[in-house]
């Protein structure tokens, strides 16, 4: 029997009902690959643990025949398979408890393996947003917030743009990134744009 372990969410990936006039246009989550290679430093972990076995058995071939030295390495690369498990792991674990969302009006973000959260952040609320594009057409969109609002790097980890002073939240290592831009920049545009009408004051009659 399938389990569901959001099946208390109204829609996939959103804590309520969508208001009226609202709409889903998109919803992804990261590629866990990417995840673990962009955000995990996979490739550098997997580097550090093959330069290690390369050393032990250059150490060792100095004073055991090459058969024997190359036994040496075994439990360095033992360990590194095993780190790197871990660290896919962890990346497959947050991809599939993720959920990336664009609605007409805003952009959602369900995250959180063991503490769940989802971050709402409306298209008015966006000062610029920022692409990176990687190979095979996977990339990341960040989003700068207007206000002064602050929200915590570490509770939104990994999905947010590395390396920046102010946090950033993002849709990070999306396949199609360029098409989920482009819904995003179209459907963005057209939110701030929009005519707002605001409430006539009642006129106070003078005493």
């Amino acid at each position: 029997m399938h389990h569901d372990d959001f099946n208390f969410e109204p829609i996939r990936g959103l804590p309520g009902k969508l208001p009226e006039g609202e709409e889903i246009l998109w919803q992804g989550a990261p590629n866990p690959w990417r995840l673990a290679v962009e955000a995990l430093a996979l490739r550098w972990v997997a580097g550090y643990f093959a330069v290690l076995a390369v050393w032990r058995i250059g150490v060792s071939s100095a004073e055991f025949p090459l058969a024997e030295a190359l036994v040496h390495a075994v439990p360095l690369v033992v360990l590194g398979l095993a780190a790197c498990l871990i660290l896919y792991g962890i990346a497959w674990v947050q991809a599939r408890s993720t959920v990336y969302t664009l609605t007409n009006r805003r952009v959602a973000l369900r995250i959180g393996a063991a503490l769940t959260m989802t971050l709402n952040i409306p298209f008015v609320k966006i000062g610029s947003a920022h692409l990176d594009r990687r190979g095979g057409g996977f990339g990341t969109i960040a989003f700068e917030t207007l206000g002064g609002a602050r929200i915590s790097y570490l509770m939104t980890w990994p999905h947010v743009r590395p390396l920046v002073f102010r946090t950033q939240p993002a849709l990070r290592c999306i396949p199609d990134v360029d098409r989920v831009a482009e819904i995003f920049a179209e459907a963005a545009e057209a939110r701030v744009n929009e005519p707002q009408v605001a409430p006539a004051r009642a006129a106070v009659a003078a005493e």
